[in-house]
């Protein structure tokens, strides 16, 4: 008897431990954000180090991200065309709000929440065509012709060597009426899934 009773108070105790254990961990990812969308917590970018100075015309706010070094290998953040991630699938992303501004001048404020270098260039988006169709080429990047801006410096405008994470870049340009793809060029990027619509109304 006394060994049952023993036995059924250990079960108890373990069982308490695990509730406890189970409302503390919950708790902990609540406060570190784990619990809200967009990647693990452990690769949550660190809080954003430096800011955009006041920025002309109209504000789109532009956050990139991704799942980690894990996910391709490398901690350079390149992904081997065919690589692993794909649309949907939130392998990496890029979110612009608003996604539709008045034409004339915008300025593109990109916050890199990830824990790879990122990048946001401008494209057009031809007539007739959807976000997601450009071709790759061999290296896992699409065309840039035509291209209307880009934010790839950390803490600054304008083009640079990639916004690395727990940074923002920023970039201004004039924007006629019309469709555009905001996309990540970094090799394999564009393929995981780092590519949004931005629309231009008269």
């Amino acid at each position: 008897m006394r060994t049952d009773h023993r036995r059924g108070m250990w079960l108890a105790a373990g069982a308490v431990a695990a509730l406890v254990l189970g409302i503390a961990t919950t708790l902990l990812l609540a406060a570190v954000g784990g619990l809200r969308g967009g990647g693990p917590a452990t690769w949550r970018g660190a809080a954003v180090r430096c800011s955009a100075p006041a920025l002309k015309g109209h504000t789109v706010e532009v956050t990139v991200g991704d799942m980690g070094p894990g996910m391709s290998g490398r901690p350079d953040g390149r992904v081997p065309n065919g690589g692993p991630g794909g649309h949907g699938l939130g392998m990496m992303w890029l979110r612009a709000a608003p996604s539709t501004v008045p034409a004339g001048v915008v300025s593109l404020r990109v916050v890199n929440a990830g824990a790879l270098p990122h990048e946001v260039v401008v494209l057009p988006l031809p007539a007739g065509h959807t976000v997601r169709e450009r071709p790759t080429g061999t290296d896992g990047r699409v065309d840039e012709a035509g291209s209307v801006g880009e934010a790839s410096r950390s803490c600054g405008a304008g083009a640079g060597g990639g916004i690395v994470p727990g940074t923002a870049g920023w970039t201004t340009v004039r924007l006629l009426p019309g469709h555009y793809e905001l996309v990540c060029n970094f090799p394999g990027h564009y393929g995981a899934g780092m590519y949004t619509e931005l629309d231009v109304t008269r």
